[in-house]
């Protein structure tokens, strides 16, 4: 199986830092139509996000629950469905104790892409990791997928590095899935 692993905040859904009331999530433009291009494709979706607003304290994690119903919910109204949700609640200087520590699974590293890889088959190299900063490619190319970064200004500190270079660039999301349908085409 091959898996479109999205970044959420300023890729998928408008970007509102630290938001977790679900009434204000709302998909970008272009989103859908990118989605059900991809879908065509035999693509299956997953969302891969930071949420370490739960390590400072401004939601808890049962916040996300309500998160990833209203995005299949949004989805469901474009006509698709995510195959898998995955967030990270950890940030090293975090105020609440519990997810205060370095892990895996924060992007830039691999461990949501690896663990959603393992738990529903997918095959990381015919994989793309879609997000809007560097941490998301680096976390793409680290899991071993091709990555587009989505260059809508939210990357600030442009560190290059031997994993933070992305195998496309697009400016919205729908160009991304167009360049992603070509790349494959272009592979066959």
């Amino acid at each position: 199986m091959k898996a479109i692993f999205l970044d959420k905040d300023g890729t998928l859904v408008d970007d509102l830092p630290y938001n977790a009331e679900p009434r204000r999530i709302t998909l970008c433009s272009g989103a859908g139509a990118a989605l059900r291009l991809l879908a065509r494709c035999d693509y299956r979706l997953f969302i891969v996000s930071n949420q370490d607003g739960i390590a400072h304290g401004y939601f808890d994690e049962a916040a996300m629950e309500c998160i990833e119903r209203r995005l299949a919910d949004l989805l469901f109204r474009e006509q698709l469905s995510l195959d898998g949700f995955y967030y990270c609640p950890h940030h090293p200087d975090g105020k609440v104790q519990a997810y205060a520590l370095p892990c895996t699974c924060r992007k830039p590293m691999p461990g949501m892409l690896l663990r959603a890889a393992s738990e529903h088959g997918i095959d990381l190299r015919a994989s793309w990791m879609v997000g809007d900063i560097l941490n998301d490619v680096e976390a793409g190319n680290r899991a071993g997928c091709r990555t587009l970064l989505i260059d809508k200004g939210n990357e600030t500190e442009w560190q290059l590095g031997p994993h933070r270079v992305p195998t496309r660039i697009a400016t919205d999301l729908y160009g991304a899935a167009v360049m992603i349908v070509k790349d494959d085409e272009a592979r066959r």
